[in-house]
């Protein structure tokens, strides 16, 4: 279990990345970040003690109790072949795929969370997570995510046919940020995840803050000893971070290469 990593192995790191968003814009679009995606898993793998995927990993996923949404067997074949090997793979839970059950934890041997993760490997203090819903601001949102996390609209969803429930959450999509705009905007002095970062550091030290979400990818000093790190997105950029044992650097993959 990652979270009983207290000590990192030699030529071992951690990596992270967030946002795939697999489904947007389109099919063909949605292709090439797939097989963006595998090949810096093929590029990583051999390193990697554990791999970190923060969320929003498909634009739209719903497990129904017999079905899941059709494709991006690519990904899902990379993994089964990581975690295969020993590797341990997990999944934090994103505004868009929240509706994660145990299709993955009994087919690709890999573990999801929904909340925020502390850390701490070779006394480095890590927060990992989404970042969906934190700090004060975005209370619409925070209701709507109560009321999508809940059985009774979970429930209700799964009564709908694959065909009507998925294609409705595929046009769900269609209008998301990732499709229309690609990455978010961003202000120094009006950053909610930054804000967090900055109030949560005043009640407990974290070394280093990573999330998704946001779509930009950012590496901003909180204080002296705790820097906030965004992974951004790969339907346009493509962007993580890796944890060596001593420092978390942001690096952009390039598939060509």
């Amino acid at each position: 279990m990652l979270d009983n990593l207290k000590v990192l192995p030699d030529n071992k790191k951690l990596f992270f990345a967030s946002d795939f968003h697999l489904g947007a814009p389109d099919g063909k679009s949605s292709m090439r970040t797939e097989k963006k995606v595998v090949a810096w898993l093929d590029h990583i793998k051999e390193e990697a003690e554990a791999i970190i995927l923060a969320g929003d990993i498909f634009d739209f996923w719903f497990e129904y109790k017999n079905a899941i949404p059709k494709g991006f067997v690519r990904l899902q074949g990379k993994i089964a072949e990581i975690t295969d090997s020993g590797t341990t793979v997990i999944f934090f839970t994103g505004n868009h795929d929240m509706w994660m059950y145990d299709y993955f934890p009994k087919e690709l041997n890999i573990n999801i969370y929904r909340e925020p993760m502390k850390l701490e490997i070779n006394g480095i203090k890590l927060l990992v997570g989404h970042g969906d819903g934190l700090g004060p601001s975005d209370i619409t949102y925070k209701i709507l995510k109560k009321i999508f996390g809940s059985k009774v609209c979970q429930w209700a969803f799964a009564r709908i046919h694959p065909n009507l429930g998925i294609g409705l959450a595929k046009y769900w999509s269609g209008k998301s940020r990732i499709s229309n705009e690609g990455t978010d905007t961003f202000e120094l002095d009006n950053d909610f995840l930054l804000d967090f970062c900055r109030k949560n550091e005043e009640k407990e030290h974290f070394d280093y803050y990573i999330f998704g979400h946001r779509h930009i990818p950012l590496e901003i000093k909180i204080n002296e000893s705790s820097t906030y790190i965004n992974l951004g997105e790969w339907v346009t950029n493509s962007y993580y971070a890796e944890f060596d044992g001593h420092h978390v650097s942001l690096i952009k993959f390039d598939a060509l290469r």
